[in-house]
């Protein structure tokens, strides 16, 4: 039995947005993607009008482009082994003119409202005002938009920011002369501390971890380190993890070698931090590192070593919250940046819903999103049909113990996944159970609901 393809509504045109969107046409389902900027690229168009960057002037993506490239659109042989945030946005650009998708996309209309249909579809606000009504919704919104903010008792008397708002030296303040600490020990948090720790800019810099981290080179060898990374279905996962622990020390040293605090986790039991100038910075005196933040008390930060510090900035590189401001809370949500998808897509229960791009994928998130397009494009044509709720559910503890459970409890690991692992389970068992089970029950029975000649303006609610 031939599947009557739905209407299917994607909401957002960053690279999760685009991927699917692709696949989508591929497939000929009919798409519209809900844009709330006036540009493609999300997270990666520097400046972009809706706020969702959190690209900086100097940005350098830490994944290769080797790694980086979408397997049907490899990236320019002149591109940089770790290109620049613009580089990343031309390409993305490119992606998008080369498949023709700029024309499914309504740019400056995104979705402020998305109600659930009670007999299946869904009732979708714009920013124009309109009711528009689709059979299948795609969520590609992103994860790396709202600022989370720590808190810390007393009362800070200078300037507070979180590194999402970071352009560079002069904006949104002047970082010059001043006394900055920036809290946090990602790869934003390496790239803005090294920055801001330049001599010429006459600042006193410290960072503040509150669990360490392990930093990892950009290169090994002479090549980009992450072409060397690539984990085996075949081997058990914690053995890779255990090779990996054992030589981190003798590739790239110890994190209190350079002045950090121990992690207090082993390698690979949280996210590692790339940068080749950090460990440089910190062993040449111009980066103070310390523990986590105790107390503030006016101008002066006090830390759990007891020692503390008066500053005029304080960055906050403390991650993103996972938000979905077009659902309302009662329907779905995410707290503490937990969400349980079946094979980070679905949302058990809700068969006319789909998730892409939600994950921290190890080592790459492009190949990863363009993974998860192929199954929603089969799933749309009903090629693809999911297991039973309580199977679904069982797989989600599962995989979230697998991928997750050796890693320090945090919002920012709840959706840690390894992307080859992940890659080969799609490929090789998933969508083919997918495929046997849809031969057995037949496609989806979209709800097909009705839709206005015209797009239906209302008063916004």
């Amino acid at each position: 039995m031939r599947a009557r393809l739905p209407r299917t509504a994607v909401i957002g045109a960053g690279i999760s947005g685009l991927t699917a969107g692709k696949m989508l046409a591929d497939y000929g389902v009919p798409y519209t993607c809900f844009e709330s900027s006036d540009r493609v690229g999300g997270n990666w168009a520097f400046g972009n009008p809706n706020g969702h960057s959190s690209a900086y002037r100097s940005l350098h993506i830490d994944t290769s482009k080797l790694q980086l490239s979408f397997k049907d659109f490899p990236m320019p042989d002149e591109y940089p082994d770790f290109p620049h945030h613009t580089q990343i946005k031309e390409y993305l650009d490119s992606y998008t003119d080369a498949f023709g998708l700029r024309e499914n996309i309504e740019f400056t209309n995104g979705v402020t409202h998305a109600r659930h249909l009670d007999d299946g579809g869904w009732e979708l606000q714009t920013q124009r005002g309109e009711l528009r009504r689709f059979d299948l919704l795609v969520v590609a919104n992103g994860h790396h938009w709202d600022p989370r903010y720590p808190t810390f008792p007393g009362t800070f008397a200078g300037i507070e920011m979180h590194a999402h708002h970071y352009i560079d030296i002069s904006t949104p303040h002047d970082f010059t002369g001043k006394r900055i600490l920036v809290v946090g020990l990602g790869n934003s948090a390496a790239d803005i501390a090294v920055e801001l720790s330049s001599k010429a800019l006459r600042n006193e810099l410290t960072l503040s971890t509150r669990s360490g981290a392990w930093i990892v080179p950009k290169y090994f060898g002479g090549k980009p380190a992450d072409r060397f990374y690539h984990t085996s279905p075949h081997i058990p996962f914690s053995w890779q993890r255990k090779f990996m622990q054992v030589m981190q020390p003798v590739t790239a040293g110890r994190p209190e070698d350079y002045g950090l605090p121990t992690p207090n986790h082993k390698f690979f039991e949280a996210h590692p931090t790339q940068s080749v100038e950090l460990p440089l910075r910190l062993g040449s005196g111009d980066v103070t590192a310390k523990p986590n933040i105790s107390r503030f008390d006016g101008d002066t930060v006090h830390f759990e070593d007891g020692t503390s510090g008066d500053f005029d900035i304080i960055i906050y590189a403390t991650g993103y919250n996972i938000t979905f401001p077009f659902f309302d809370p009662e329907f779905l949500s995410a707290p503490d940046n937990k969400i349980d998808l079946y094979k980070r897509m679905f949302y058990p229960g809700v068969d006319d819903l789909v998730f892409a791009g939600f994950a921290q994928a190890t080592p790459t998130l492009f190949p990863f999103v363009e993974c998860q397009a192929r199954l929603i494009g089969s799933y749309a044509i009903g090629a693809y049909r999911l297991p039973p709720v309580e199977d679904m559910r069982r797989v989600i503890v599962e995989e979230r113990e697998f991928y997750s459970g050796h890693m320090v409890p945090s919002a920012r690991h709840t959706q840690q996944v390894d992307y080859y692992l992940y890659e080969h389970d799609m490929r090789t068992k998933e969508i083919p159970a997918g495929r046997a089970r849809a031969d057995h029950l037949g496609p989806m029975h979209w709800a097909h609901v009705t839709q206005p000649a015209e797009p239906t303006l209302q008063e916004t609610r």
